[in-house]
This record gives C-alpha cells, sequence and structure tokens, in this order.
C-alpha cells in the first residue's frame, strides 16, 4: 500500500478501565485454569515449582510492570518500554513477540475452550471435544464473537472481562472446596515421594517454563495505558490485588487436581473437568459438574477476550509508527477501538486454529502451540527485567516508584528465571509423541516469527519511518 493511502488520522482512546476492571483484567489474565493441567502432569514436585516462580519471577514482574509504566506512561507497554529504554528495533521485536505469541496462545484458549464447555452439555457429548470439525467450527465461532464485542469498545468488552473473572472465582472455589471434601473424607494418595525431583526431570523442565508463562499478564494493563483512568493511582493497587489472588489460586488448584487425578491420567484439555468429575461421583454430587464446566468456559471466555484485547494493541501503536501497515494504527471512528488490529489477530488465530487441527490430535496440538507461545511471550520479559536493571544501575535509579536496591534484585532475579523459562521450553512435554517434529517446530517457529519481525523492522519500516507518523492521542 503506498504511503499516501495511509490514514492520517487515528481517533482517540477512551478511557473505560478502573481499578477494579483492572483487578478483574489482572485475575481472567494471569489465572489461567487452562494451563494447570499441562503443569500437574508433571506431578507434586511442581507446587515448588510454582513457588519459586512466583516470588523469583511474579513479584518482580510487578515490581517491573509500576516502575515501567510510571516512568513511561502510554499505550503499548512491554513495545513502548522496550523502544524507549534499548531503541526501536528493540521496542519492535519485544512488541512483535508479545503480539505473535498471543497468535498461539488465543487459539489454545479456543480449543480448552470447547474441551470443557462440551461438559456443560452433559456428559453424553465429552466426546464431541475430539471432534476436528466441531472444535474447528465452535473455536471460530467464540473467536468471531469475541472480536466483534472488542470492537463495540473496551466498555462493552471490559464486561466479557469481569464475567470471565467471576466465572474464574467460582470455578476456582468449586474446584477447590472439592479437593478440600474429598481430602477430609478420604485423606490422599499423595506421599512426600510425589514432590522430589524424579528421576527423569525432562517433563519437569517443560513444566517450569510454562508456569513462567502462565504467571504473566500483570503487563497487560499497560498494554492499554490510554485507556486507563488515573493510571499512576490505579495501577499499582491492582497490580497487588491480582497478583495475591492469582498466586494462591495457581497453587491450590494444582494441589486439587493431584489430589483428584493421577498425573499419568490427566488430560490436557479436560484435566481440571475430570478432577471435578472424579471427585463428585466420590462425593455423590455428581450434578455438579454441568454448572462446573459452565463456569469455567466462561472464565475461558474472558481469558481470551482479556489477551486478545491486550495483545492487540501491540500491532495497533506499531501502525502508528510505520513498522507495521499503517492501517493496523486506524481506530474505528464510532467506537474508538483499534478494530483493524483486532481483526487482523482474530483472522490469523483462526488460520492457525484450521492449520493446527489437520495433522496433530488436539491434545497434542495444544501443547505445540503453547509452547511456542512460552518462548515467544518470554522475549518481551527478557526486556522488560533488563530494562529495570538498566534503571537500577543508571544515574536515574530511586527517582521512579522504586529504590535502586529494590530494581537490580528484581531485575536480575527475574531476567535469570525468564532466561531458564525460555531454554527449558523447548524440552518436550509428555503429550508430544515426536520429539525430532517437536523441537523442528520449536525452532522453525521462533526463528521464523523473529526472522519476520526484522524484515519488518528493516525493510519495510525503512520505506515508511521518513514518512511523519500520525499523533497518538
Amino acid at each position: 500500500m503506498a504511503e499516501q493511502d495511509a490514514p492520517q488520522t487515528t481517533g482517540h482512546l477512551k478511557r473505560a478501565l478502573g481499578r477494579w476492571d483492572l483487578v478483574a483484567l489482572f485475575v481472567v489474565a494471569v489465572f489461567n485454569l487452562n494451563v494447570v493441567p499441562s503443569i500437574a502432569g508433571s506431578g507434586g514436585v511442581t507446587v515448588w515449582l510454582w513457588i519459586i516462580c512466583i516470588v523469583l519471577f511474579f513479584l518482580p514482574q510487578g515490581v517491573a510492570v509500576i516502575e515501567l509504566a510510571h516512568r513511561y506512561p502510554g499505550e503499548g507497554g512491554v513495545y513502548l518500554w522496550a523502544k524507549e529504554v534499548f531503541g526501536d528495533f528493540h521496542g519492535f521485536l519485544s512488541g512483535w513477540c508479545y503480539w505473535t505469541n498471543n497468535m498461539m496462545y488465543v487459539p489454545t484458549v479456543m480449543l480448552y475452550f470447547v474441551g470443557v464447555s462440551v461438559f456443560a452439555l452433559g456428559p453424553t457429548h465429552a466426546a464431541l471435544s475430539d471432534n476436528k470439525m466441531f472444535t474447528l467450527v465452535a473455536a471460530l465461532g467464540l473467536l468471531a464473537f469475541l472480536v466483534i464485542l472488542n470492537v463495540i469498545g473496551l466498555g462493552v468488552g471490559k464486561w466479557i472481562n469481569n464475567v470471565g473473572s467471576i466465572g474464574t472465582g467460582i470455578a476456582a472455589i468449586m474446584l477447590i472446596g472439592l479437593g478440600v471434601v474429598v481430602w477430609l473424607h478420604f485423606g490422599t494418595t499423595i506421599s512426600a515421594a510425589d514432590f522430589r525431583i524424579p528421576a527423569n526431570p525432562r517433563f519437569m523442565l517443560n513444566a517450569f517454563g510454562v508456569i513462567c508463562f502462565a504467571l504473566v499478564g500483570l503487563e497487560l494493563a499497560s498494554v492499554m495505558g490510554d485507556e486507563i483512568k488515573d493510571p499512576d493511582k490505579t495501577l499499582p493497587g491492582a497490580v497487588a490485588w491480582g497478583g495475591v489472588i492469582s498466586g494462591v489460586l495457581y497453587i491450590a488448584a494444582t494441589l486439587t487436581l493431584l489430589l483428584a487425578v493421577s498425573r499419568k491420567d490427566i488430560n490436557v484439555l479436560q484435566g481440571v473437568v475430570q478432577a471435578v468429575s472424579h471427585m463428585a461421583g466420590r462425593i455423590g454430587v455428581a450434578w455438579i459438574v454441568a454448572p462446573f464446566a459452565l463456569m469455567l468456559s466462561i472464565s475461558i471466555a474472558g481469558i481470551g477476550s482479556a489477551w486478545l484485547a491486550g495483545s492487540a494493541r501491540i500491532p495497533f501503536v506499531a501502525g502508528l509508527d510505520r513498522y507495521l501497515p499503517a492501517w493496523l494504527g486506524r481506530v474505528h471512528p464510532r467506537y474508538g477501538t483499534p478494530y483493524a488490529a483486532l481483526i487482523v489477530h482474530a483472522i490469523v488465530s483462526g488460520i492457525l486454529v484450521f492449520i493446527s487441527l489437520l495433522g496433530s490430535g488436539v491434545q497434542e496440538t495444544f501443547q505445540r502451540l503453547l509452547s511456542l507461545a512460552v518462548v515467544l511471550q518470554l522475549v518481551p520479559f527478557l526486556y522488560m527485567f533488563a530494562a529495570i536493571l538498566k534503571i537500577g544501575f543508571g544515574p536515574s535509579a530511586g527517582k521512579g516508584h522504586y529504590s535502586r536496591g529494590v530494581l537490580i534484585l528484581a531485575g536480575g532475579s527475574g531476567l535469570l528465571m525468564t532466561i531458564l523459562g525460555t531454554v527449558f521450553a523447548f524440552s518436550p512435554a509428555q503429550q508430544i509423541t515426536s520429539i525430532a517434529a517437536y523441537e523442528t517446530w520449536m525452532f522453525g517457529g521462533t526463528a521464523f516469527f523473529i526472522g519476520l519481525a526484522a524484515f519488518f523492522f528493516f525493510v519495510y519500516g525503512r520505506r515508511r519511518v521518513p514518512q511523519a507518523a500520525p499523533s497518538r492521542i
């Protein structure tokens, strides 16, 4: 498209998110029950991994988000922060990986929605989750529904997030409550040996990377920085509340799943419903499975909406900066939303759902998409933690929200954990049937998306940057 065809105005984004909207956004974005079965499949040792990652990765993430959002407010989040601290290319690469990872992750959310929602129809419909045609139609239908709501606006789309967080809370309480009742009546078969490092830790390594991935999301609101009401006052408290709630729920849900289902029998798409069905049957309340599946389905829809809406802001800002086609920076004239970026994101995610279902089974497809999403998602966090380390060692340390010591400690800890999580994601999970195909997918996919980023920045962007970029207000 010629430069003169690019839009010259972008309109105004609306400030629609208050404090409790953000808390709901954090809970529904961070606490994703869909990744718990994949992690719990590695056994009780994952509880220790949760605690380690919460202390050394999740808490530093909160420090980094609050510090960087205070210093560099505005739309873009990880894109804007890396750009301001390390330069244009690093900002673009950070934002690009954040966006493309969600192209992988949003399809896993759609697949998980199908795997769980069939239980809301009753146990006789459970086999539909393995039907590829049904899975494709249902996943694409949910994706289209979420896009329409978020194009209409965050004032509408945020209610999917808010309702999703309520569904998350109810589903988590039901799961954990059943676990407590079963434990009180029947005890547990879990022993101390289940919490030891296994003789073959290969699958545990992949779980470490997925745990780091599961704990991201505190940065999501800052990606929509221009749409938060009074962000300096709103963000810190929302980060604290959202982080505490999510961390507690993750550990409790993992323990409950291990209590109810043998780790060898955990299904990555239906493991949580499996656990509820098993526990409910033992105490004579099997009727609870369908309502639980309904609540969990609502939660998953909220997760998909949160990540679709948040990550779509990255190509929107990159379109304004002319490193991606400028039409991606268009704002809907009526609803004030980045509709072009939302639609493109949905189209790519829909194509990936279709392609991924052509070959592998649904469970292996889920795991492969999830592992590549882990690697791409953690790249922006390398930049984020490196940024606060650079600030901590620089002359402006202590002039933001945190002291020099806190910035250095959080940056060093978070950076180390992010590197380990990225490397360990290349270790295949137990659902993978072909290690060679998996490694080809992982290394090839990572190289492809990073290479594509370099193309857009150095080749495509070079032709467009000389033109004056439109205002971002």
